[in-house]
């Protein structure tokens, strides 16, 4: 699948546009919706002790979070050190996610958010869509909202517009921080659309993730961002803030940099969560 570039209308001058309000609301999952990082964390720490190994720091974490395969590549294992192979580790890693992914649950904020979101109008009197771009397999998705309470969230999101990273519409090695998956998402959206109604474009999205390389991905698609990192992640890029909010970390080379942003182009912006989100300011009126 091949998009094209969407970042005509972002500036580099410093000044912020004159944003159009927000027609489409894109949530990525994992971290930023339910509590899955904490428990990726503890699946790992769980095989880590077992050969006397210390738990996963912040400082490697930061550098896996949103690499597809990376919680058993090269740089988890660099620092592991591990005296099993990979393939072991992968066995027992996936046998302790068996366990705790079930007790994935929503993030503060999230179901309140989301309810808004599906009853909202723009301020232009436009109802505002959600949909769903996460790097998740349809089979890890399934283990992480098998819980019904966290069933009952994820399913405000319609299943039309939920993109998963196994989706063959989206070719192999174009994961985050590539725009594809989140272009994607728009594009299940326009096609539920009613007949007469102008397809959103990237510009009126705003997109909500908590990796790096997530924002990176919305900045590339041409969207709007709201990074609301963990605690640890944030604490890993501070003073480095802005360069992660322009998409220019730097952190997994794709090539295509011009459909990276500026910084203090203000396109994106950092939240500590999602309580008490602030609508107004993207042009949404909650019911």
């Amino acid at each position: 699948m091949v998009f094209e570039d969407q970042n005509a209308g972002q500036t580099a001058s410093g000044a912020a546009p004159d944003f159009a309000p927000i027609r489409a609301c894109l949530f990525d999952m994992d971290g930023l919706l339910i509590n899955t990082e904490d428990l990726y964390t503890l699946c790992a720490n769980i095989v880590l002790a077992k050969y006397g190994r210390p738990g996963l720091p912040w400082h490697i974490k930061a550098q896996m979070m949103g690499i597809p395969a990376s919680s058993n590549g090269d740089t988890f294992h660099k620092w592991a050190q591990l005296p099993i192979s990979r393939e072991q580790f992968k066995e027992e890693q996936t046998e302790q996610q068996w366990t705790h992914f079930p007790e994935c649950k929503p993030l503060p904020g999230v179901e309140k958010l989301l309810r808004h979101l599906k009853g909202a109008r723009n301020t232009r009197g436009v109802p505002v869509e959600i949909a769903l771009a996460s790097s998740s397999e349809q089979l890890n998705y399934d283990m992480k909202t098998s819980r019904p309470t966290t069933k009952a969230v994820l399913d405000i999101i319609p299943a039309e517009h939920r993109v998963l990273g196994d989706d063959p519409r989206i070719e192999r090695g174009r994961g985050k921080p590539a725009p594809d998956i989140y272009l994607l998402a728009l594009q299940s959206i326009n096609a539920t659309l009613p007949q007469g109604v102008p397809m959103i474009e990237p510009k009126e999205c705003l997109v909500f993730e908590d990796s790096v390389l997530g924002v990176e991905a919305g900045r590339r698609a041409g969207m709007r961002v709201v990074w609301v990192p963990h605690p640890g992640l944030a604490d890993e890029y501070k003073g480095k803030e802005k360069e992660v909010l322009a998409g220019r970390t730097s952190l997994y080379p794709i090539g295509n940099d011009e459909q990276r942003g500026a910084v203090d182009d203000g396109w994106a912006e950092q939240l500590p969560s999602l309580e008490d989100f602030p609508y107004e300011k993207f042009g949404i009126v909650p019911p």
